[in-house]
């Protein structure tokens, strides 16, 4: 007589990969992903570099990304990511609110975002969404996005910062975090005098005069991000 274990079909596990740069979090996101039977943790990166080459051997089904990495930014790792291997989903895992960021990484390819509060009760939730072809946002972000393509409101993805480019984000940031031009350079990978071209562009966008103002706007607009 055949037995009954002999007739289910075997659970397909889904590749996930983490990137992040503090091994705290991908330790706590990879217990998270032990508890699905259809989940498995097949690989850790920290930068933009490793976690290509993580992809490359491991083939995974998504990536968990965060927005900050080591001498790199999560964003370039997205748009990389989805250029050369567009079958690999991204999950957008950030300590930054949804109004600022999640446009952005849905344009760059990204499938959703979630913050790192939402992540314990809402990441395993957001893997399958996304795993299912479908974009993950949360409800809130979901309005506000929706009213920006049906009638054209204004959102607070509008606002000032908002309308940086990637890059002057990027260097805002690192501003922000007390770095001075040539630190910037080195963590971003690019000349001083580049960065300071940034600065000025930021400064025109935001209405700012000096780099002093810079700083100080940049320092609020950082603690407002983290409360």
């Amino acid at each position: 007589m055949t037995s009954k274990n002999h007739n289910r079909k075997p659970v397909r596990k889904y590749r996930v990969i983490l990137v992040d740069d503090h091994p705290m979090v991908r330790e706590r996101l990879a217990q998270l992903i032990k508890t699905q039977h259809d989940l498995i943790t097949c690989g850790e990166a920290d930068s933009l570099v490793s976690a290509m080459d993580l992809v490359a051997r491991q083939k995974p089904d998504i990536a968990i990304v965060d927005l900050s990495l080591k001498k790199s930014s999560g964003l370039d790792l997205i748009k990389e990511l989805t250029a050369r291997y567009p079958t690999v989903r991204v999950l957008v895992l950030s300590m930054y609110e949804e109004s600022l960021y999640a446009e952005r990484t849905l344009r760059a390819g990204a499938r959703g975002y979630l913050t790192k509060q939402e992540a314990t009760d809402k990441i395993i939730e957001a893997i399958h969404v996304i795993l299912e072809g479908q974009i993950y946002l949360n409800t809130r972000m979901s309005r506000v996005m929706l009213a920006t393509f049906v009638d054209g409101a204004r959102t607070r993805i509008e606002d000032l910062v908002g309308g940086l480019t990637d890059r002057e984000l990027q260097v805002f940031e690192l501003v922000a975090a007390g770095l001075n031009n040539q630190s910037i350079g080195r963590q971003m990978g690019i000349d001083h005098r580049t960065v300071e071209t940034y600065r000025t562009r930021i400064k025109q966008k935001l209405a700012i005069n000096n780099s002093k103002e810079l700083l100080q706007y940049a320092m609020e607009w950082r603690m407002k991000q983290s409360t």
